[in-house]
């Protein structure tokens, strides 16, 4: 009984990844520019990657009754990595001259160059 629980809570773990992860490929190709589109994947995709890899976390939990650290370990990495890379590429995005887009008001970083 507590198995099927559980398998049914990593399912739903394992769709609402796979539904972040639709939407960060939707907002890559519908933002218009650089800046939102890392954001974008920066944000969803690391969140749905995260659930995704929690949902099957639970999944081996429950059908093997086997406790796997190197999924934990992963989820962390992919939590740290994945928001700090997205930062990157839009600092270097900056830096290098991109342009807005033309509904953008506000520039914060032109303060600090």
């Amino acid at each position: 009984m507590i198995e099927t629980i559980v398998q049914i809570t990593s399912i739903i773990f394992i769709m609402i990844g796979a539904l972040l992860s639709c939407v960060s490929a939707i907002g890559l190709i519908r933002l218009p520019d650089v800046y939102t589109r890392a954001h974008a994947a920066g944000k969803s995709s690391t969140l749905g990657v995260m659930f995704m890899m929690f949902g099957v976390f639970l999944f081996f939990l429950a059908r093997d009754h086997h406790f796997e650290p190197t999924l934990i370990l992963a989820i962390l990495f992919i939590f740290t990595t994945g928001p700090i890379g997205s930062h990157l590429i839009m600092r270097s995005a900056y830096y290098s001259g991109t342009k807005y887009t033309n509904s953008t008001i506000r520039d914060d970083l032109k303060e600090q160059k």
